[in-house]
């Protein structure tokens, strides 16, 4: 705490001039990169001064290259252990003032959401798909090692038949080591995609949350990371994300080389290149769907569910119009 009080990042960050500003983000980046051992308070104060660092910043070329800095160009570089937490400060920070925010400056700010969206896509998602194409390849090694040793086994006949099957009965066999091998790859995608769920939390606990207002938040923190209460936001920030939720996620698939020419499938459907938890990626905007009071809100979720291009990569099935009729909300609407 105490070199961060004397570092003048904060002031020079909500200053008015803009090579001050450009000046105090280029040393703040740096600072962030050597510095793995930030609370999350010191991050929220750090937040408070980006935030009005890009209130200042005007002309769209210059707001857009601000957004990319404060985005693509820093959070992939932070220590893997702080990057959660720095999300969570912005996250924390946007439901806090997006009220705030007058009508001049909100494109700006929806800009940025979009950005921090996008991030956390790259780093969380393509590295858990970077790391799934690495198992499956193992995966796929120890198969047909295993199928080598079946084949092996089952050559020869008389008393060295009789040998192996009395070793086999002693010993697990090939089913039994492949069903051990698919609980162990089971195992391993749930922890692979741990990071990727604990990150989406933070956005079902604060923008994403159903409720935009819980009476059994804590209010008063105590230091802790887990004590700052996260604010919900109003309607306004969800839809947003929802509305680019899918179009973010799209950015950072990757699709096989043959579904990208026009000749597709008859179906024409895009086959997604490596393991994408596709049903992870949507349960905040499920949530929103079912657990929300607002019957706007769980339409726009419902929207967001029903994206043609779900169908198109194969996730999802298209329903049909009768299954539309049968699972529409009633809502009371007073009386007459």
């Amino acid at each position: 705490m105490t070199d961060l009080q004397k570092t003048p990042f904060v002031r020079e960050l909500a200053s008015s001039d803009r090579k001050t500003r450009d000046k105090a983000l280029a040393s703040l980046t740096l600072f962030l990169r050597s510095r793995t051992d930030l609370s999350l308070l010191e991050l929220l104060k750090l937040w408070k001064g980006l935030f009005f660092c890009f209130y200042h910043s005007d002309r769209p070329l210059t707001q857009q290259a601000l957004a990319q800095s404060l985005s693509y160009s820093l959070v992939p570089t932070l220590p893997r252990s702080s990057v959660q937490r720095f999300l969570r400060a912005f996250w924390i920070t946007i439901g806090r003032e997006f009220h705030a925010i007058d009508r001049l400056r909100l494109d700006k700010y929806l800009h940025l959401i979009r950005c921090y969206v996008g991030v956390g896509f790259e780093v969380f998602l393509k590295d858990g798909v970077r790391v799934s194409d690495e198992q499956q390849g193992q995966g796929k090694k120890r198969k047909r090692e295993q199928e080598e040793e079946s084949r092996t086994s089952e050559k020869g006949k008389g008393k060295k038949n009789k040998k192996r099957k009395a070793k086999q009965e002693s010993q697990p066999t090939t089913e039994q080591s492949m069903e051990n091998e698919d609980d162990k790859n089971e195992t391993e995608n749930k922890s692979k995609w741990s990071v990727l769920s604990s990150y989406l939390s933070i956005l079902e606990e604060g923008p994403l949350c159903p409720r935009n207002f819980d009476p059994d938040q804590q209010q008063k923190h105590d230091g802790s990371d887990s004590s700052f209460p996260m604010p919900h936001g109003p309607d306004g920030l969800r839809y947003h994300i929802m509305d680019i939720w899918i179009d973010e996620i799209e950015k950072v698939l990757e699709f096989d080389a043959e579904d990208d020419n026009e000749d597709r499938n008859a179906e024409g459907k895009r086959k997604v290149k490596g393991d994408v938890p596709m049903d992870l990626l949507l349960r905040p905007i499920e949530k929103l769907r079912t657990e929300s009071p607002h019957k706007p809100v769980r339409t726009r979720a419902a929207e967001t569910l029903d994206d043609d291009r779900l169908v198109e990569w194969g996730f999802r099935s298209r329903k049909s119009d009768s299954e539309g009729e049968d699972g529409s909300d009633e809502e009371w609407g007073g009386f007459d």
